[in-house]
């Protein structure tokens, strides 16, 4: 599941929305909603994702998290290390190699150490 379909679910729920429902509000079919909502699909088009904050009717800093989520939600990511160190590219291949061994807690101190890392950089 991605970071977008984490929240989309969770946004059906509070609401009492069904898949088959909210797809029908979009225009989409429920299979697609489904593949969005479980990471089978890549990030949805500004198009749709503008018809879902619609769909929603949220506040604008709720429209922004919807967007930024969006945009860390694509499940098939492709990493470009020409031109950096061997170490980012063994990096790279390493986490491609291993990401579905790790656990959630794992994911989040690796994705926090990584960020705070680039911070001081």
């Amino acid at each position: 599941m991605t970071p977008l379909g984490a929240k989309l679910r969770e946004m059906r729920a509070k609401r009492n929305i069904s898949l088959k429902e909210m797809a029908q509000g979009l225009n989409i079919s429920s299979a697609y909603l489904s593949a969005l909502e479980h990471g089978k699909r890549g990030k949805p088009t500004w198009f749709l994702l503008q018809r879902i904050i619609t769909y929603f009717n949220v506040i604008w800093d709720e429209a922004e998290e919807l967007q930024r989520l969006s945009e860390i939600s694509d499940p098939k990511i492709t990493i470009n290390t020409a031109g950096l160190s061997p170490e980012a590219t063994e990096l790279s291949n390493i986490l491609a190699q291993k990401i579905s061994l790790l656990s959630p807690e794992d994911l989040i101190d690796l994705k926090n150490q990584i960020i705070t890392k680039a911070k001081n950089n």
